[in-house]
């Protein structure tokens, strides 16, 4: 899945949730919840594909034993400063991430593409293009089926992040507005 296609899918189920529990959005949980969707392949992609440290592009991160390690890390961090919500944010993007990486294989019935669940304890996947750079992923980008699906889940996304009230993008202006007023000074 491309990054939109994550981010979609982790802020969708991040709102559920809170609309589950008739709670207000925290704009800070959307960033953890964005990041923790990016996390797996901002690690196992620039290790693996770049500098040849992991044997592949989904490995140490994408693996279920690593999640639950950086996962529980996240909460722990997060309850010693009173935002444990923003630590199962995080965990819940990161999760996703797993989850939606598997769902081409199991859609295909190749569920031998889920063995990076289980490294190291399962083999790596037999990828076809797995030493190619990101710009080449993206630059080979076509449409198909599961393309336009990621663009629905986007365009859901954003509209429910707008009727949400576009939580976050408070944080994002605030932070944008004081570096352009401390570089005007």
């Amino acid at each position: 899945m491309w990054p939109w296609g994550h981010v979609a899918v982790g802020y969708l189920l991040y709102s559920l949730y809170h609309r589950s529990r008739v709670a207000a959005i925290s704009g800070v949980g959307v960033f953890f919840v964005a990041l923790g969707t990016q996390f797996p392949d901002l690690i196992d992609k620039p290790l693996g594909w770049n500098l040849g440290i992991l044997p592949s592009g989904r490995s140490l991160a994408h693996s279920l034993i690593t999640a639950v390690v950086i996962i529980a890390i996240a909460v722990a961090v997060a309850r010693r400063f009173s935002r444990e919500e923003v630590g199962w944010a995080f965990g819940l993007g990161y999760l996703s991430h797993l989850a939606t990486d598997g769902l081409y294989p199991v859609l295909e019935g190749k569920v031998i593409f889920l063995s990076y669940l289980g490294w190291p304890l399962l083999p790596i996947p037999p990828y076809e293009h797995e030493s190619v750079s990101i710009l080449a992923h993206f630059l080979s980008m076509e449409w198909s089926a599961y393309f336009a699906l990621e663009l629905v889940l986007t365009a859901l996304a954003l509209a429910l992040w707008l009727v949400d009230g576009r939580p976050g993008f408070g944080l994002l202006t605030q932070h944008l507005g004081a570096d352009a007023q401390a570089s005007d000074e």
